[in-house]
């Protein structure tokens, strides 16, 4: 095996015959190609792959391939392009968005899991074939993941809670939105072992009562936004035990007033039946935050 050059071995440069060679790749090392490659989306790649047989290995190459988002080819997308896809990238992966992609199953990402273990973020919203045993197989091979979307994922369960808190402590971003299988004994296995979630999205999951608010203000001191919209049977008073956790007193001086163009580069903490006592005593969430009741 030959020197490596940016993860790719001088035995796969050097295995281009003078006969394969273009003008362009006489006058520029592969080395080169290889970095102008790594700026290009991923339809342009396809298409550089096939302008000969060096430009191929060099578009193909995994470290190309840290970042895809195959939301635009969600119709075409089914379980081999996926598993193709991960055997191609292997540990260099580390952000992949299938959101949409409806023809994605557990098989795939079981596969997928197996061959991406560098994954930090992924987005299976509306994989609709998704169930719990997807979440058994990422907590499973996939330790460094930090973002999951498995919104109208709605085969889920608490099993998938309890799994990634076993296999996936680094996360901090989690979106189970309309997964309405959901209740508070998953939630209270997810904070236990998940101390660093900052984000936490739960819009639709109707099971939910107040005891699961309880446990995410125990456990989530890292805690800026949490979306508990259509959370019917959440009340009020809950949102007492998760504002102390959260928020920091407000200081002394009052905080400058915002521009419009500083509200709208601001994300939104929307608590729909939070007091307005409880936002204004909320200077932490005021502070990177648009709260409102």
């Amino acid at each position: 095996m030959g020197k490596e050059v940016n993860g790719v071995s001088r035995s796969r440069f050097e295995m281009f015959s003078n006969s394969d060679e273009a003008a362009i790749n006489k006058k520029l090392p592969k080395e080169l190609l290889l970095r102008i490659f790594s700026f290009l989306d991923v339809v342009t790649l396809c298409r550089c792959a096939q302008v000969s047989r060096s430009w191929n290995v060099l578009a193909l190459d995994g470290s190309n391939w840290q970042r895809i988002d195959l939301f635009d080819f969600q119709r075409d997308i089914e379980g081999r392009v996926v598993e193709n896809i991960s055997k191609r990238c292997g540990g260099f992966l580390r952000k992949l968005s299938l959101r949409g992609c409806l023809g994605v199953g557990d098989s795939a990402l079981r596969t997928f899991a197996q061959n991406c273990r560098n994954i930090e973020l992924l987005s299976l919203n509306g994989c609709t074939k998704i169930t719990d045993t997807t979440c058994t197989s990422l907590s499973k091979f996939c330790p460094k993941l930090k973002h999951l979307d498995l919104a109208s994922c709605t085969s889920i369960t608490n099993q998938s809670l309890k799994a990634l808190s076993e296999g996936c402590p680094l996360l901090e971003q989690l979106n189970i939105s309309w997964c309405d299988q959901v209740t508070k004994d998953g939630i209270q296995a997810l904070v236990r072992c998940c101390p660093g979630l900052k984000g936490l999205f739960l819009k639709g999951c109707t099971q939910l009562e107040d005891e699961a608010l309880k446990y995410i203000g125990a456990h989530c001191p890292e805690l800026v936004t949490l979306n508990l919209q259509t959370c019917s049977h959440c009340c009020p008073p809950a949102a007492d035990s998760i504002v102390p956790t959260v928020c920091l007193p407000p200081p002394p001086p009052p905080a400058p007033a915002l521009g419009a163009a500083d509200h709208r580069r601001r994300p939104d903490y929307h608590l729909p039946w939070l007091p307005p006592t409880a936002v204004a005593l909320c200077f932490r969430l005021r502070q990177h935050h648009r709260c409102y009741p």
